[in-house]
């Protein structure tokens, strides 16, 4: 059995947690809204429309911030078709993802159920086909309290409460040829500079996320990111990263070891921020949101034609495995790992478009990539240490050497508790592993969970929902101030302690 050692120190800390960085995203797009968050007519539905078994699995993850409404949808949305009597909204054909779009759920009811979720809402405004003035107004429309065209308008609609949103996206991923008034770095940096700037007039308290490149694997990756922020690093507050990742030849080990090349893009992106920083002999730190992440694959395989100009078409509905879950775990140990700069991340998206939550007229069921994501935004709050690994590497063809174990330590010195996160990748054999908690005398196993499993391609459907679930396990030991478990083959595991 191979062997790792991990070693942490109260005192060697990455930093805290910002409780957003477990967040999550839904978009206009496929069924994520129509027949997902929100179905009338559904008996599982309340008077509103919100379907209340997808609500309680949200509020079960505890999802601290979503993002919306887009994604590429944003970048030719006219927020005021959704808002107002319903009756009097208009269908307009939605060409980023070629549906008919019926504006019955829009701005205001994405509120009332965000609410209900217990969530803050990221709002992202169109960059595409309309820019700084339709920006300024949206942020009136929901910031201003009242006495102005666009808060009287909201009040008029049965929000007398200005909704007080402060996190804002200004656009979505406008390098891309594919979004909808896709721009240059040096076009979309100065009219992000202004379109803040004249944001930050109305209301001071907002925060602003910039566009970085689509992807690391972009051609234009690191020159975006600089020429957008020479032009607006000092109105920006977070700086945007997306990533997505895929077994497309059939490789396991290659597709575990994707995790490591976020953690190159997040260190390479953190670089050329603080490059930016120093040529602008600037005081002021910029941060991340890796507001979209997760595993996406299985629907781009498929040769399934999506008729146009449907309403709610089924999109992106991947059905996820185990090894999906397995990869979606070190992707959580990552953004954990990078906690000091990654202040904001959103698993993109929630329900059925390529999502943890699924639903049918009949119910609602969790996907495999439910589990990491549900016990990193429940135990992963705190303070993440800095989390040392002496143990076994296999090669990969992209990556090099990756560890067969990825693990991160999270300590919440509040509550006094202890997390371990940990995947192990060997796909052969268990995994034995020594943790050294010396410095944290007193503490006891309280909780082992594990994920694993014979077969990589199990998943969980609507007619066996728990295929792939976690297990209470008990085979973690305390001893004097050593902390020893067995980590099964391909499989996600949570140690929790508590003094």
């Amino acid at each position: 059995m191979k062997q790792t050692k991990i070693r942490v120190d109260r005192y060697f800390t990455v930093g805290k947690t910002d409780d957003r960085l477990f967040g999550s995203f839904i978009e206009h797009l496929g069924r994520a809204v129509y027949e997902g968050i929100y179905d009338p007519g559904n008996p599982l539905s309340d008077a509103r429309g919100f379907r209340q078994d997808v609500l309680q699995l949200v509020r079960k993850l505890q999802v601290p911030v979503i993002r919306y409404p887009g994604g590429n949808f944003v970048s030719g949305y006219r927020w005021e078709d959704g808002v107002g009597p319903k009756e009097q909204r208009p269908v307009r054909a939605e060409l980023a993802w070629h549906a008919l779009e019926t504006n019955q759920f829009g701005l205001n009811e994405f509120m009332d159920w965000a609410k209900a979720a217990g969530s803050q809402v990221m709002m992202a405004v169109n960059m595409g086909t309309r820019g700084l003035e339709d920006a300024r107004n949206l942020l009136e429309y929901c910031n201003f309290e009242k006495g102005t065209y666009y808060s009287d308008l909201r009040r008029m609609h049965g929000y007398e409460q200005p909704h007080n949103i402060r996190l804002w996206c200004i656009g979505n991923e406008m390098d891309g040829d594919w979004q909808i008034g896709h721009k240059t770095a040096a076009e979309y940096g100065r009219a992000a500079e202004e379109t803040i700037r004249v944001m930050k007039m109305l209301d001071p308290h907002i925060e602003a996320v910039v566009c970085g490149s689509s992807g690391l694997t972009e051609p234009e990756f690191g020159r975006w990111e600089q020429a957008v922020l020479d032009e607006c690093y000092e109105q920006a507050d977070y700086l945007s990263l997306h990533q997505y990742y895929g077994n497309w030849d059939g490789d396991s080990g290659e597709f575990l070891a994707s995790a490591a090349g976020m953690d190159e893009f997040i260190r390479s992106v953190v670089s050329i921020c603080d490059c930016v920083k120093a040529k602008k002999r600037s005081r002021k730190t910029l941060y991340l949101s890796f507001d979209e992440w997760n595993v996406w694959y299985h629907s781009r395989m498929e040769k399934k034609e999506i008729p146009w100009w449907t309403k709610a078409p089924h999109q992106l509905e991947d059905v996820y495995n185990l090894e999906d879950a397995l990869v979606a775990g070190t992707m959580l140990i990552t953004l954990l790992r990078h906690a000091d700069r990654v202040k904001i991340a959103c698993l993109a998206q929630l329900v059925n478009v390529i999502a943890p939550i699924m639903t049918s007229a009949r119910g609602v069921w969790c996907q495999t990539i439910f589990y990491p994501y549900l016990h990193a935004s429940l135990y992963g709050r705190g303070t993440v240490l800095t989390t040392l690994q002496e143990g076994p590497s296999y090669e990969s063809r992209t990556y090099g050497a990756v560890p067969y174990l990825d693990s991160v330590v999270v300590w919440n010195e509040e509550k006094e508790e202890i997390t371990v996160f940990a995947v192990n990748r060997d796909m052969e054999e268990p995994m034995e592993v020594a943790c050294d908690l010396r410095q944290f005398e007193g503490y006891q196993v309280i909780e082992q969970l594990q994920m694993a499993g014979e077969d990589l391609k199990a998943e969980n459907t609507e007619k066996n929902p728990e295929c792939v679930a976690p297990q209470q396990v008990r085979n973690a030991v305390w001893k004097d101030g050593i902390l020893y478990a067995v980590f099964a083959k391909q499989s996600w595991n949570v140690i929790r302690l508590k003094k």
